[in-house]
């Protein structure tokens, strides 16, 4: 693969491309947009283009030097990522390493990356380091990480992959080239899933729906909860006020695990969006096999109510996966707010 294969995000590629073309490669890059939808594999794409000897400024995808880096064994090629996503690689074992996985990554890394990328470069005239979930630098790490984007080795490309750049210190996003990727069309990631995952049509753009055009969280979507969604649905939508013991019976299911929990507020979000749809007199929905209940749903449910309970739903579903907070409690709070606001 090179960088001017990676399908889905021709805006970004197209301004890659054209940078090298150019000879107007930045110093740093950040790589935004969400999980899954291709950012990783552009990075290697542009380290590729950035060290080749047999297509110099395009990268030739076949070479050592490209097969190498697609593996991540290039010697001019650095990668730092959380320890926890080591041991979920297989790139580190779970003895490796001390005490418990880290999911931030830490100064001690940092000060480690340094070390290496201002040593010459053993094979390509050019150094690269790509940083996997960059905005998960603890506050030490990303000042440690600013004094190099203020004084950067001469000859080297820092590329930073964030899914939520907005937790980055603003002095790092400022001295960054920002490329920004979307979610992926519905349709090219249903075509990769009914390849990759031999899915029917229709259940494949369903996934796809619920996968928010991310590639990565479609293909390890659990096709249990997937199938399951009529009874996450049916459920949630005869939930009433005053029905303490059903609520909570509600949570308690929901919320036995985060997986569980956030794949259950995915489909209510996206069942969210079809109730608002059948709303506005559509009948092509995500959820075609519920197109009766989604117009019931929509005939006694105000604009209002289901613009609050969508943003209800998203709000809980970042509680949960990005401060850690116990999915059960969160389940519970979220639908006391959705029922008084009934």
């Amino acid at each position: 693969m090179t960088l001017a294969s990676v399908v889905g995000q021709p805006r970004a590629i197209d301004a890659l491309l054209a940078a090298l073309r150019g000879g107007s490669v930045h110093h740093a890059y950040l790589f935004a947009g969400p999980e899954g939808v291709g950012k990783e594999l552009a990075a290697v794409g542009l380290a590729q283009a950035l060290t080749c000897p047999e297509k110099p400024n395009e990268g030739c995808g076949s070479c050592s030097s490209c097969t190498r880096i697609s593996k991540g064994a290039h010697p001019d090629v650095s990668w730092l990522m959380p320890d926890a996503q080591r041991v979920e690689r297989g790139l580190a074992g779970r003895s490796d390493i001390q005490g418990t996985p880290s999911r931030e990554i830490r100064v001690e890394q940092i000060r480690g990356l340094l070390e290496r990328i201002t040593l010459r470069g053993l094979e390509s005239k050019r150094k690269v380091a790509i940083v996997v979930d960059a905005h998960t630098m603890n506050p030490q790490a990303q000042n440690a990480f600013l004094k190099t984007l203020e004084e950067p080795p001469s000859d080297t490309t820092l590329i930073l992959l964030a899914s939520a750049p907005d937790k980055m210190l603003p002095t790092i996003r400022s001295r960054c080239s920002k490329v920004h990727f979307g979610p992926l069309p519905v349709q090219l990631v249903a075509e990769r899933l009914q390849k990759e995952r031999k899915l029917d049509p229709q259940t494949a753009e369903l996934a796809a729906v619920m996968a928010g055009g991310s590639l990565g969280r479609a293909l390890a979507l659990d096709l249990d909860a997937l199938a399951a969604r009529k009874d996450i649905i049916s459920g949630f939508e005869a939930l009433e006020p005053g029905e303490v013991g059903a609520l909570l019976r509600w949570a308690e299911t929901f919320g036995a695990s985060r997986e569980l929990a956030e794949q259950a507020l995915s489909i209510l979000s996206m069942w969210t969006r079809d109730v608002s749809l059948a709303k506005a007199g559509v009948e092509r929905l995500a959820n075609q096999d519920m197109l009766q209940l989604a117009q019931e749903v929509a005939a006694r449910t105000h604009e209002t109510v289901l613009h609050r309970r969508h943003a209800l739903l998203e709000k809980t579903k970042a509680t949960i996966v990005e401060r850690n907070a116990a999915p059960r409690l969160q389940l519970e709070r979220m639908l006391i707010e959705l029922l008084e606001g009934r």
